[in-house]
């Protein structure tokens, strides 16, 4: 698997993204051919951030405010295929999604984020990741900066306020940063929030194929001013972090745990159980586990403590779990001449599917309806899925 890691030690910016991903390796012909059509003159060259070799991207275009259509459709008159344009689409819609929730619906104008060099910064982005092609892209927790700015709509705290919204709508690590005033720009966050699924606070196992560095305006004489990025080759089951949440209960009803357990899964536990357990003085009880992704630990914890009436919930912090690389398609099924769609989970070690598992909540619906045995429902949409895996080779 190759596997595209960002690196926002010193933040990160449109075209601090787009200089990372050149210096990756992606074609510059057909980067700015993209950003050319956006943008009259851009342009890169290798510049110098505390010894380091890094491509800053140019475009030299002055302020402009739009709307959000009106910068739609300079982003659909891109000369890029449709996924990178449709992909450029959502990270615009993103930031007016932001832009709305911290000034109010009448806010119809982007300000810095609507300008020629945002909109080819993001089409060069989305171009040079279209091009490299990663399986899958993941970021290192980013620098915000510490203090003040000053923007269009006046000064305010690092991040900004749309900046801070954009990360709220993505799973992206933060850190403050050694260093005073902006370094998460609104289109890098935005950028960094669409491409990668998760934050993560540490590389996976794998081999560094290559390094790219990415540099922005400003030349700080104490930290170098570059998003790094790297190319990996990862094999076999990658890591994460989770935290173990544990309590112990003997005065909680069947039915009161089987509900907490459901919650905790809807605010975003990654599995959670309970487990029959003696107790101190012979009593009958429970152990109640949740796997909890490290940044809803604490959500989570007071969950069970409201509903559990417990004293104290055990952490336990960090740790590693390998996973296998899983997706999820809808699998269409001939049942008795009538076609179905049924979502699927496939699990994948490397190039090899070992897992096809119907979700079976939706098996078991559709069996009720139709009155035939859930088993058989299974099996038919096992077998289904089996024809679609992806280089066929299961075992």
């Amino acid at each position: 698997m190759h596997l595209l890691a960002f690196d926002p030690f010193h933040g990160a910016a449109g075209d601090m993204i787009c200089g990372a991903l050149l210096s990756l390796g992606a074609d510059k012909e057909q980067v700015m051919r993209a950003m050319s059509s956006v943008v009259k003159t851009p342009d890169i060259e290798i510049v110098s951030r505390c010894g380091i070799a890094a491509i800053k991207v140019h475009t030299r275009a002055g302020p402009a405010h739009r709307t959000l259509e009106e910068v739609l459709d300079i982003v659909r008159s891109a000369q890029a295929p449709p996924i990178v344009i449709e992909q450029a689409e959502r990270i615009f819609t993103r930031i007016a999604r932001a832009e709305e929730a911290v000034h109010g619906t009448h806010h119809v104008h982007f300000h810095e984020v609507g300008a020629d060099d945002a909109i080819a910064d993001v089409i060069g982005s989305c171009m040079a990741i279209h091009l490299l092609a990663p399986d899958e892209i993941i970021s290192l927790p980013v620098a915000v900066g510490t203090g003040m700015l000053t923007c269009a709509h006046g000064t305010f705290p690092v991040p900004a306020p749309a900046t801070a919204e954009i990360l709220s709508s993505g799973r992206l690590l933060v850190m403050s940063g050694e260093h005073t005033g902006e370094q998460l720009t609104p289109t890098g966050a935005a950028i960094l929030s669409e491409f990668c699924g998760e934050g993560t606070p540490y590389l996976p196992v794998g081999t560094i194929l290559k390094t790219g560095y990415g540099a922005g305006s400003r030349d700080d004489p104490r930290s170098p001013n570059v998003l790094r990025a790297f190319f990996l080759e990862c094999q076999g089951l990658s890591e994460d972090i989770v935290d173990i949440l544990e309590t112990n209960v003997d005065d909680i009803s069947g039915e009161c745990i089987g509900t907490v357990l459901a919650r905790v899964m809807e605010e975003g536990a990654r599995d959670a159980c309970a487990v029959p357990i003696l107790m101190k003085k012979g009593r009958p009880g429970h152990l109640i586990r949740v796997i909890s992704p490290p940044e809803r630990s604490g959500v989570l914890a007071e969950i069970l403590a409201r509903e559990l009436g417990t004293l104290g919930i055990r952490v336990t912090p960090a740790v590693h779990r390998f996973i296998a690389e899983r997706e999820i398609q809808e699998v269409p099924v001939l049942i008795h001449g009538e076609e179905a769609r049924f979502p699927v989970k496939f699990g994948y070690i490397g190039d090899t599917c070992y897992l096809i598992k119907p979700e079976y909540g939706f098996a078991e619906e559709y069996a009720k309806t139709h009155n035939i045995p859930v088993r058989d429902i299974l099996h038919m949409v096992t077998e289904a899925g089996k024809k679609t895996i992806r280089g066929g080779d299961t075992r």
